[in-house]
């Protein structure tokens, strides 16, 4: 099972998108047959079976083994991954695209789809992704936003100049500094 499916097709967003799906896609966190499943969510083998179809055609699930019950052959299904992102792509974009003002909310979302486009398209099964990932929060007083957005530019600059040659491994640096909304459960 992957840590990440990245969604790029329009059939595979349908297929994902329906709420019974999602719950059947839980509940083959672990392989488990079609009878389990139904059992878990009070509905009937057929039912469920008609959804893990669909998931199975769309990629999303994947038929892991069978086994052979009172002389027929029952699948057992598990997840193709444990969280599915759908790409931004498959919407579209709608309206120009706006000036890369790096201060903008429009230049915020146009980076984080980028970053991930980047991270789907890694090779997961490389032994070693060297990669770094930092989330913090940090409370700054509005005189002294302007002055903490220059440090901050300043520091980033001196890291791109520092190790910006074209020799070595390349990395990508995205940095997002954005107010914090509500938490979300």
């Amino acid at each position: 099972m992957r840590d990440v499916l990245y969604l790029e097709e329009i059939e595979q967003a349908e297929a994902l998108l329906k709420p019974q799906r999602v719950e059947v896609l839980r509940q083959l966190a672990e392989p488990r047959t079609c009878t389990e499943v139904a059992q878990q969510l009070g509905q009937t083998p057929q039912r469920v079976y008609y959804h893990v179809k669909r998931l199975v055609d769309a990629g999303l699930v994947d038929l892991v083994s069978e086994r052979k019950v009172r002389g027929i052959h029952e699948g057992i299904y598990q997840a193709a991954a444990r969280a599915y992102w759908l790409s931004p792509r498959l919407v579209g974009r709608i309206g120009l695209r706006k000036a890369r003002d790096e201060l903008s909310l429009g230049y915020l979302l146009d980076l984080m789809e980028e970053v991930q486009a980047d991270i789907a398209a890694l090779d997961r099964t490389a032994p070693e992704l060297p990669s770094i990932g930092l989330s913090g929060e940090i409370h700054v007083l509005a005189e002294h936003r302007q002055e903490f957005l220059n440090d901050l530019h300043a520091m980033l600059q001196d890291l791109f100049t520092r190790y910006g040659g074209a020799e070595g491994d390349a990395f990508k640096l995205a940095v997002a500094c954005y107010p914090k909304g509500e938490a979300h459960d």
